[in-house]
C-alpha cells in the first residue's frame, strides 16, 4: 500500500511539473506562485492563467459568429418567401439562369470590394493576393457546378411545393451534411446526433402528411426527388468547400470566395447558352450599344462627324448581307441599286479627302 501511496505522489509531483512546463513562456499575470508541488496548486496555476487569458479576443470571436449566424438565418427563411414572391400566375417571367449568373456575379463584385479595403489598409499580402497557381484554383469547379444545379432546382422545386414546406424539406440537408462529415471529414458522431437525424427524417415526413386529401403526403413525389437531389447536392458542395477553405486557414476567405464565385459566373454562363439563348442575345444587344457609342465617340475624336455617317452607311451593306444568311432577307434590285449609289458615294468622299 505504501509503494502505491508513493507512486501516485510521484505521479501527481510528474503531472505538476509537466502543467508548469507546458506555462513556461506564456504570459502569467494574476498566477499565484506556491512552494508547494500539490495537484491542487498546480490547478489553481492553471485556473489563474485561464483568467488572465485575453477575454475581448473569445468575446469579439462569439459576436461575429453569432452575428454571421444570425444573417444566415434570415437570409435563408426569407429566400423562400422571396423566390415564390417572384412568382406570376405561377411562373416566373424572369430567366432562372441569367438570375443564378447575376447572384454570382454580385458574390463575385462583394469579395473584390472587401479584398479591395484590405489591400488598401494592410497592402498585398501572401495570402490575400488573387494570383495563384493551378493546384489551388482547380478544386474549385467541383463545388461550383454542384451549386450550380441545386440553385437551380431551388427555383423549380417550388411548382410542387410552398415556402414553408420547401424550408422544412430542406432540413434534409441536415442528414446528407452528416453523413459526409463522417465520409469526408472523417467526423465522428455521436449516438445521439445519430437519433437526431432519424428524428429529423420523421419530423420531415410528419409535417408532409395531408389529411383533407387523398394523396399521404402534401408534397408529390417529383419535390420529394428534388429535395432529395438538393440535399446531397448541397451537402456535398458544403462539405466539400469547408474543407478545401479549411485546406489553407491563412488564405484570405475572399480570395477563397473570389475563386468559387469565377468557376459559379463560367458554369452559369454556359447554362445561359444552353437553356436560355435569348438571354444571351439581350446581354450582346446590351454591349453592342454600349460599345457602339464609345466607338461614336472615338469616330468623332481621331476622324469626324462624317465619316461616322458613312460608317452607318456601310453598316447597311453588312447588315444586308448578314441577313441572307441569318434570316432568309432576300436582295431585291432596287436595294441592289441603292447599295452601290453608296459604295460610290463613300469612294467619292474620300477621294476628296485625300486631294485636300
Amino acid at each position: 500500500m505504501d509503494y502505491r501511496r508513493i507512486k501516485d505522489q510521484d505521479k501527481e509531483q510528474d503531472a505538476v511539473h509537466d502543467d508548469i512546463e507546458s506555462l513556461r513562456g506564456k504570459p502569467l499575470s494574476g498566477a499565484i506562485f506556491v512552494s508547494s508541488a500539490s495537484h491542487a496548486n498546480a490547478q489553481l496555476i492553471v485556473w489563474s492563467c485561464w483568467v488572465a487569458a485575453p477575454v475581448s479576443s473569445v468575446q469579439s470571436k462569439w459576436k461575429r459568429k453569432s452575428a454571421v449566424t444570425l444573417a444566415l438565418t434570415v437570409l435563408t427563411s426569407s429566400q423562400a418567401i422571396l423566390i415564390v414572391w417572384s412568382k406570376r400566375a405561377g411562373k416566373y417571367e424572369y430567366s432562372v439562369t441569367t438570375a443564378n449568373f447575376l447572384v454570382e456575379a454580385l458574390k463575385c463584385a462583394i469579395s473584390l470590394a472587401a479584398l479591395a479595403r484590405i489591400w488598401r489598409n494592410e497592402g498585398v499580402t501572401e495570402d490575400n493576393r488573387l494570383s495563384t497557381s493551378w493546384d489551388e484554383v482547380s478544386v474549385y469547379p467541383i463545388p461550383a457546378a454542384l451549386y450550380l444545379i441545386k440553385n437551380l432546382l431551388q427555383y423549380y422545386i417550388f411548382a410542387y411545393v410552398d415556402a414553408p414546406g420547401y424550408q422544412i424539406l430542406k432540413n434534409l440537408n441536415i442528414i446528407s451534411t452528416g453523413v459526409l462529415y463522417r465520409i469526408i471529414l472523417k467526423k465522428q458522431l455521436s449516438e445521439i446526433q445519430w437519433a437526431a437525424f432519424i428524428l429529423l427524417c420523421a419530423g420531415c415526413t410528419t409535417a408532409q402528411l395531408n389529411s383533407t386529401s387523398d394523396r399521404v403526403l402534401q408534397t408529390p413525389f417529383q419535390g420529394w426527388v428534388m429535395a432529395i437531389v438538393m440535399a446531397l447536392l448541397s451537402g456535398f458542395a458544403g462539405v466539400y468547400t469547408e474543407a478545401i477553405i479549411k485546406k489553407r486557414p491563412s488564405r484570405n476567405i475572399n480570395v477563397q470566395n473570389f475563386w468559387l464565385y469565377v468557376f459559379g459566373m463560367a458554369f452559369n454562363a454556359m447554362a445561359i447558352l444552353v437553356q436560355d439563348f435569348d438571354a444571351v442575345m439581350t446581354i450582346l444587344m446590351i454591349l453592342n450599344h454600349a460599345l457602339s457609342g464609345i466607338a461614336v465617340s472615338m469616330v468623332m475624336k481621331y476622324a469626324d462627324n462624317i465619316v461616322k455617317v458613312y460608317s452607318t452607311s456601310v453598316a447597311m451593306l453588312l447588315t444586308a448581307v448578314l441577313s441572307v444568311f441569318l434570316f432568309g432577307f432576300h436582295l431585291s434590285l432596287a436595294f441592289f441599286l441603292g447599295s452601290t449609289v453608296v459604295s460610290v458615294a463613300i469612294y467619292m468622299h474620300s477621294l476628296g479627302k485625300l486631294q485636300r
